[in-house]
């Protein structure tokens, strides 16, 4: 038997009657790795903000395909903005088409992004919006964890069910890697929470905003798509996004 477990194992009569009706000794590790968790492999863990492609593709089998027709009933959504609305989202480009692309992160998310999420409203079907709280779940022998940015997501105290992410409000990309791959891995663990083939997102990098789709294929394979990029200091585009916004609390909260 191995030095390490007749150290570290302090037998209870129970066990010891389990390990006498055990005759062969690689049976007996085998009920002790399993009993008590032991294991010579290190466990296998990933952050979300040390996320890249190649890392996923070490978890599950996941690739890119066409967008093409994959976000028509998303983003074609029917939602009525107001003269209010209107004017929020023109007042909001006025006051910040001079200094957006040099704002760090904290500036970004308060003085813009911020904005936008509040005068959504993410408050439908018991769900809630949720900054920086911590998930996590186990995937094929791997731990994903991290604090996104933004999700939404039921829970009173602590988030449980997530629907949609919103992530890294970044102004450009650095060394760490692409923001959509920490943003689908935290949508991985969404999947393997919320037992569903399919999940909806989107990340900021400055005054560019893309929105992904996640599905889980019957195969167990994934799929993500990415939408083409919109530019939020152009009004048109600033008003799409809004629209997009809406449409994650009516068509995917639930």
């Amino acid at each position: 038997m191995k030095k390490e477990f007749t150290k570290s194992i302090i037998f209870g009569n129970a066990a010891i009657k389990r390990l006498m009706k055990i005759a062969d000794k690689e049976k007996i590790m085998e009920w002790l790795e399993k009993e008590y968790k032991l294991s010579d492999e290190k466990e296998k863990v990933l952050n979300f903000r040390s996320s890249t492609l190649e890392k996923l593709m070490e978890i599950v089998n996941i690739e890119q395909a066409d967008e093409e027709g994959k976000f028509d009933e998303w983003f074609s959504y029917k939602y009525e903005i107001f003269e209010e609305e209107e004017l929020f989202l023109k007042e909001l480009i006025k006051d910040n088409k001079f200094y957006l692309n040099s704002y760090n992160e904290q500036t970004l998310t308060v003085k813009f992004i911020g904005q936008i999420l509040n005068k959504v409203k993410f408050l439908i079907n018991k769900a809630k919006d949720w900054y920086e709280y911590s998930i996590s779940c186990k995937l094929n022998n791997w731990t994903l964890n991290g604090n996104p940015d933004f999700f939404v997501a039921t829970g009173i105290e602590e988030p449980k069910i997530p629907y949609f992410f919103l992530q890294e409000y970044k102004r450009e990309i650095k060394s760490s890697g692409h923001p959509k791959y920490q943003l689908l891995a935290a949508m991985l663990t969404a999947l393997t929470l919320n037992k569903k083939n399919k999940i909806v997102g989107g990340y900021v990098i400055g005054r560019y905003w893309n929105f992904l789709i996640l599905e889980k294929l019957e195969n167990g394979d994934y799929e993500y798509f990415v939408s083409k990029g919109l530019d939020c200091l152009y009004f048109d585009d600033l008003k799409k996004i809004y629209i997009i916004l809406q449409a994650v609390k009516y068509l995917y909260c639930k």
